[in-house]
């Protein structure tokens, strides 16, 4: 089992839930979140240097088992990205996942997700 996380731009949430969908990955968590990449550089404000802005983005959260971490990663990149790709449009992590219960039936596992 895997944990990808995308943090994508807010402008592409519907086509990547589409995308994600027609993958058959259905079941997934969105978040507003901010963060700051390297969209802009240090900013200088009467000679002192200031913290950059935070850009709102989406935090996309799947729990899948292995064999979908690949299908999922790639309606993502497809999906996600402006034309060729731009500074900002986002980052996808794929972290291990210990464990998953679903708390309705108690089930564990891959069978939870």
């Amino acid at each position: 089992m895997k944990l990808v996380i995308a943090v994508i731009q807010p402008d592409k949430v519907d086509e990547v839930r589409e995308a994600l969908f027609s993958a058959g990955i259905t079941r997934i968590t969105v978040s507003r979140v901010s963060g700051h990449g390297r969209q802009e550089d240090e900013e200088i404000y009467r000679g002192q240097s200031i913290a950059p802005t935070l850009i709102p983005k989406v935090r996309l959260e799947i729990a899948c088992n292995d064999e979908f971490v690949e299908i999922a990663c790639k309606a993502i990149l497809k999906s996600a990205k402006h034309n060729s790709g731009k500074i900002g449009d986002g980052k996808i992590f794929v972290m291990p996942l210990e464990q998953c219960i679903r708390i309705r039936t108690e089930e564990s596992g891959g069978k939870a997700i």
